[in-house]
């Protein structure tokens, strides 16, 4: 399970260096967001003003029997209480105007920046904290514009505003309003405190729910097969009941808190009433003064409530904001600093010394050397773990090699431009991926320069047309998530098109025939054939049928190559790959 975190480095809420970074979104909105201070200071004004009027209109219009007056204050009363509403309205539509556009600039980045981080950091972090990060997470950001910051700035000056206001009115109903003031600022302290933890807690608990539940519907296949459901159940009920008893003790300390601050706002009111009520009698206490401070006190204890209410808000989408920013902050990607982008390959392929490991000197590679020449096709066999996927994974540079180098067209793979070498690379894995969407988008992948006419000659050549046909609405018809209502056979042929439409100039086929049956295979043997015309291949296979016409195969056994040679020779030489012809067809 995924460790609480401090909210931010410092401890405060307020870490300037978290806010900066997040304000640096709201520079295209700037004047949006000064807008909306405008909007936030208008709104404090206006809403204490009230009282105020209710107060000139009993001491002056009333005391006085000044009907004129009264309804000019009435009618003054009513401008202020539209203006009010409007003004209201206009902050609370561009706080969360604010907030969504900045929500979905943010989730942009993260996206982007997710794209460019290399494998390995998938390999060790579950998908479902990502989708945390990327939708959650970010969504709770634009509570902290729409309802936190601004929000919380506009309560703070309608305090300012209010006390002003108490004090110009009379000092001593201030004094005796404020007088609940310390009791009420340890409380908000304490709650600050109990609910900042509880609010780390419950973000901790959503990241594992989500990976739990991620991970779990993904393999859900493996879950019923081997009748592992009620296992999972007690897995999901236990990291469910940590998620409900973070919420709990949120709204535990929300049930403690609320009731106090009832209980010392009403105590202030009743301080109030009996102090102001002795000087009413005496007449050194007016009506309208009373009436005002009523008011005022009402007024004055709801944005200490919405305070920390706004605090907690501001509070949560800082730890969100955190969380957000160190996976920005990741710098495991590729680095992409070459500049070679030629129009064309020849596909002359070199590995030279090269040595990798996943992690730290756990070697999977080691000194793996072979020259492969235009055009021709390397095969390369062993055991499971024996290096084969590894090879392919840093010629394409899903990883990066540790030492040695490796060479294409003569050029360090590191002097490419990254996006440009994986363009002329094609390749076919062996548990192929399908998204949710037409066969058509599956092939070409939201390439917009391929052609229906490109994608069936591709179908033609590896035999997918006729499937592809009789599927209703043919590369119309909608792939379900994964493929699901493909058969695996079908999904293998449409990776087979996929790759034939791009036209690369190097092609690798990992397993690419280990999943289809043996019609379906013989099939596409003849496709693959044709796909690996002038062009450079690297071929991984268990079904040894398959690379026995290779240009040379390659045996590797623990990340070392213990064999080279054709298929003949191989045989001939009665090692580890006769070895394994002799069991594979005895």
């Amino acid at each position: 399970m995924e460790q609480a975190k401090p909210a931010t480095k410092t401890g405060n809420v307020f870490d300037w260096q978290v806010l900066r970074r997040l304000f640096k979104y709201v520079q295209p909105y700037k004047r949006v967001f000064y807008f909306l201070i405008f909007l936030t200071v208008a709104t404090a004004a206006l809403g204490t003003l009230r009282p105020f009027l209710i107060q000139q209109m009993v001491d002056v219009s009333i005391e006085q029997g000044d009907v004129a007056g009264l309804n000019k204050m009435f009618g003054l009363l009513l401008v202020l209480l539209t203006g009010h509403a409007i003004v209201s309205y206009l902050q609370t539509y561009f706080g969360g105007w604010l907030g969504q556009y900045i929500v979905r600039d943010i989730r942009v980045d993260l996206y982007q920046h997710i794209l460019d981080l290399r494998l390995k950091f998938f390999d060790r972090t579950p998908i479902g904290q990502l989708v945390t990060r990327n939708i959650s997470d970010v969504e709770t950001l634009s509570d902290v514009f729409s309802e936190g910051l601004a929000a919380m700035i506009g309560d703070i000056l309608q305090l300012v505003f209010i006390v002003s206001f108490m004090f110009y009115i009379d000092w001593r109903l201030t004094l005796i309003s404020l007088s609940v003031i310390p009791p009420l600022l340890i409380s908000t302290y304490v709650f600050k405190e109990k609910i900042k933890k509880s609010f780390q807690d419950v973000r901790t608990a959503v990241s594992s729910l989500n990976s739990f539940v991620q991970e779990h519907l993904t393999g859900m296949n493996v879950v019923q097969i081997f009748n592992n459901e009620a296992r999972e159940q007690r897995k999901f009920e236990a990291i469910n009941q940590e998620h409900t008893r973070a919420n709990i003790r949120s709204v535990l300390y929300y049930s403690i808190y609320f009731p106090v601050a009832e209980v010392l706002a009403a105590a202030g009111v009743g301080l109030l009433v009996w102090y102001a009520a002795q000087g009413q009698i005496e007449g050194t206490i007016s009506k309208g003064a009373l009436i005002a401070f009523i008011m005022y006190n009402a007024l004055f204890f709801r944005p200490i409530r919405q305070i920390a209410d706004r605090f907690n808000t501001l509070q949560l989408g800082l730890v969100s904001t955190e969380r957000l920013l160190k996976l920005l902050d990741s710098k495991e990607m590729i680095p992409d600093n070459g500049t070679y982008s030629p129009e064309q390959l020849r596909g002359d392929v070199q590995f030279e010394h090269a040595w990798f490991a996943y992690n730290d000197e756990d070697w999977v590679l080691r000194d793996v050397n072979f020259d492969i020449k235009a055009g021709q096709t390397y095969a390369f066999v062993g055991a499971t773990g024996a290096g084969k996927t590894s090879i392919i994974n840093l010629l394409s540079r899903f990883y990066e090699i540790n030492q040695g180098t490796i060479r294409i067209d003569g050029h360090d793979l590191r002097e490419y431009d990254l996006k440009d070498l994986r363009r002329h690379i094609g390749v076919v894995l062996q548990d192929v991926f399908l998204f949710a969407g037409t066969i058509r988008d599956n092939i070409t992948l939201g390439k917009t320069d391929i052609t229906d006419a490109q994608i069936w000659e591709a179908a033609d050549l590896v035999g997918a047309r006729r499937f592809i046909e009789r599927l209703p609405g043919a590369l119309d018809y909608a792939v379900m998530e994964r493929g699901a209502t493909l058969s695996v056979g079908q999904r293998q042929l449409i990776s087979f098109v996929r790759a034939m439409v791009y036209q690369p100039r190097i092609i690798i086929l990992d397993e690419a025939t280990s999943s289809v049956d043996s019609e379906t295979e013989e099939l596409i043997q003849q496709a693959i054939e044709k796909l690996m015309q002038g062009r450079t291949s690297l071929v991984i296979a268990h079904r040894l049928s398959t690379i026995q016409k290779a240009d040379q195969i390659i045996v590797l056994d623990k990340g070392e190559i213990k064999e080279s040679g054709t298929h003949e020779e191989l045989l001939r030489h009665q090692g580890f790959y006769a070895n394994l012809y002799q069991m594979q067809y005895a």
